[in-house]
């Protein structure tokens, strides 16, 4: 932020402390600081001042603060982020705090971590499975599961915290230092908070200023060209036969080069058919965790042990059932165009479920690439008609059915999509919810709109 870092854990029990946001990563920030014994105050706008620790935003300035913690989705242009600048107040992120923390509460402990677009949550967790196979303990945490935060001030000591870090909480972060980072992808995501692609490749990039091994998706294009600079150790993985010091695919083999005594040899991580889905991106990943794992002196034995035996968590290409020659798959958690894109180029022949908040994101890639796999498009939500419109000029021959909840039916919206591409799809086709687009404007959440699709398929399709 341009002014010394002050904060240190030795002094945050007598410190005054502003906490910027009142959701789950504020809950736990300001109860960590309270049982540290520190002054803590909160500010969230999305609130009301309903509570005695609570402040309105002049109340904010209208006292000294020794640092603030602040939430992941606030905007670095905020009036308020901007006017404790001016007064040279440190901000910190949750994992900032965590890192200061864990030094001293858990100083051998290690931290490794994963960021891209897509597949965080499933790496993140996949690498923590391979880790405690190992024998040593490791948790998956921060933008899954629990916070960082609580885990450091939790009763167990973990070895290892393999963190999963989105582009927000990159872009606030300056604190913790990792001992292997993998940058999974980068694609159209978030550029409503970030302002430009260019600032959310630089978010994601940024992880390596804290990173000692970058494992790179050397199939990735954008994570190529990005991480030109970085002068640290890299290991790339791809698809393709691994060059020496790399890990790849070998016909039906996940191959190791990197981490072996002799880069002229090759270890055998796991065989495809452990990989499930065995879809492209979800192989990719699983060489990802398998470099942080064996970064961190994991055997390739216990990884093709983990992944013999993993299963990603619910909404991930995940298949719900299938009935008269169609199957009926969710992937909720496809909430930009790069994840969707996955799942559309897995299959042939797709009744297409897409829509919701783009979040600034372009449709034009994922249409074009993708439009000759496609039958018919069901769209919902706020920003369909950006999806609409490439279909309009790059494939207009392609039905498009869009269904809105509209009060005159007993369906509820989710089961009036199924109820539509029960009409439509046929023998061979895949009916697949895929949204390209995040879920807050109609459903709760990913989580909310897949177990409604789910709930949907069972009730109007499989039990019919």
């Amino acid at each position: 932020m341009g002014f010394e870092i002050v904060v240190h854990a030795s002094k945050i029990s007598s410190s005054r402390a502003l906490v910027l946001g009142g959701g789950v990563t504020g809950r736990s920030v300001a109860s960590a600081l309270v049982s540290l014994g520190a002054q803590t105050f909160t500010f969230d706008e999305a609130t009301k001042k309903d509570t005695s620790n609570a402040l309105s935003e002049e109340e904010i300035f209208a006292r000294q603060w020794d640092f603030a913690v602040v939430s992941p989705g606030w905007r670095m242009d905020h009036p308020v982020i901007k006017r404790l600048n001016e007064r040279s107040v440190e901000i910190l992120s949750e994992i900032d705090l965590a890192w200061i923390l864990h030094l001293e509460r858990h100083p051998e402990q290690k931290w490794v971590a994963v960021t891209g677009t897509n597949g965080k949550t499933t790496t993140v967790e996949l690498t923590a499975a391979m880790i405690n196979q190992s024998g040593l303990s490791a948790t998956a945490c921060g933008n899954v599961g629990e916070t960082v935060l609580d885990v450091v001030m939790g009763d167990r000591s973990f070895d290892i915290l393999v963190v999963e870090l989105s582009s927000f909480q990159l872009a606030w972060s300056k604190r913790p230092h990792f001992q292997a980072s993998a940058i999974l992808n980068i694609a159209d995501d978030h550029v409503d908070w970030h302002g430009t692609f260019e600032n959310y490749v630089d978010a994601k990039v940024s992880i390596l200023d804290r990173t000692d091994l970058a494992v790179l998706n050397a199939d990735d294009s954008v994570v190529v060209r990005a991480t030109q600079k970085f002068e640290g150790k890299k290991v790339f993985f791809c698809l393709d036969t691994p060059e020496p010091g790399e890990l790849g695919l070998v016909e039906e083999l996940l191959i190791d080069r990197a981490f072996v005594h002799d880069t002229q040899e090759a270890m055998v991580i796991a065989e495809l058919l452990d990989v499930v889905p065995s879809a492209p991106h979800s192989v990719s990943n699983t060489l990802a965790a398998a470099g942080i794992a064996l970064s961190v002196g994991v055997s390739h034995e216990a990884i093709r042990q983990a992944v013999k035996s993993f299963r990603p968590g619910h909404h991930r290409i995940e298949r719900v059932g299938e009935i008269g020659g169609v199957t009926w798959v969710d992937d909720s958690k496809a909430t930009n165009p790069h994840a969707a894109m996955a799942s559309l180029m897995s299959g042939l022949s797709f009744v297409w479920i897409a829509g919701g908040l783009a979040k600034g994101a372009s449709m034009v890639e994922l249409v074009s690439r993708t439009h000759g796999r496609i039958r018919a498009v069901i769209l919902i939500g706020k920003d369909r008609e950006l999806i609409a419109e490439q279909f309009e000029q790059k494939a207009p021959q392609i039905p498009l059915f869009r269904v809105d909840p509209d009060g005159k039916s007993d369906l509820t919206l989710m089961e009036k999509v199924v109820s539509t591409a029960q009409k439509i799809a046929r023998s061979g086709d895949t009916v697949l919810l895929a949204p390209a687009c995040a879920s807050m404007d109609q459903f709760i959440s990913y989580d909310d709109r897949g177990n409604q699709f789910r709930e949907a398929v069972n009730k109007l399709v499989l039990l019919q």
